[in-house]
Parts: C-alpha cells; structure tokens; sequence
C-alpha cells in the first residue's frame, strides 16, 4: 500500500544512477521529489521548492555537498531543514565534518536502502 506523504525531498547527486535509484524508492513512498546535480543546483532548487529534507552528495562538481550545506544553514528558511549527507566519505572524522557543517544524519555509500527510509522518517517526524 502506498502511503501519502505530502513531504518534498531534494535529492542531490552528480550520479544519473544514483539519482534514479533514490528517486524511484522515495516516489513508491509516496514522496515529492526534486533533484539537483552539483552544489549550484541543489542550493537553487532548495530556494525554489523549500524541501521538508535535503539528501546532500558530499562529492560534487562546482560547489561541493559540504559548501552547499554551508551555504544553506546561512539561508533562514534551511536553519532547520533537515539534511542527510549521503556520501562515499564514511570515517568517523568524516561524519563528524558532515554534522559539523550542518548536516542532521550521515548515510554511506553504498547505503541500506531501508535504513535511508527509516532516517528521512526519523527526521521527518520531528
């Protein structure tokens, strides 16, 4: 059964497959969908579509994913947007760099698909 979610999410990655693998599990859950390639763009389409969540790529052309997130935490209506940082870089450091630049959660690459969909819930509901 599909559930309804009037949620917006931006997914932002410079990968045509990655975009599309998230983009077809978050559309069956029912969720708005938006995307972006590089930093430029995701800080763009935040601006025009005001996502309820962000899934940031850290590795991006132009901008990177850690820029864009600095650049959105300075936007007020994004101080409180949640944004999960989906990305190769998986140390503890590197996690650590993802929250200390603003980012809520921190998923690997790869990623468990269920655990992607229980973080955007968790953080959602709050």
């Amino acid at each position: 059964m599909q559930s309804t979610h009037t949620h917006k999410i931006l997914i932002v990655d410079d990968s045509e497959d990655m975009r599309t693998l998230l983009g077809q599990v978050l559309e069956d859950e029912g969720y708005t969908l938006f995307f972006a390639e590089d930093g430029n763009q995701a800080v763009s389409q935040a601006v025009a579509h005001h996502p309820h969540l962000i899934l940031m790529d850290m590795s991006l052309p132009g901008i990177s994913g850690w820029e864009a997130v600095t650049q959105l935490r300075r936007i007020p209506d994004f101080q409180h947007t949640p944004i999960i940082a989906v990305t190769a870089y998986v140390t503890k450091a590197d996690e650590e760099r993802a929250r200390a630049v603003g980012c809520n959660a921190h998923l690997g690459k790869p990623f468990d698909i269920l655990q992607v969909l229980d973080t955007i819930e968790g953080l959602l509901q709050r």
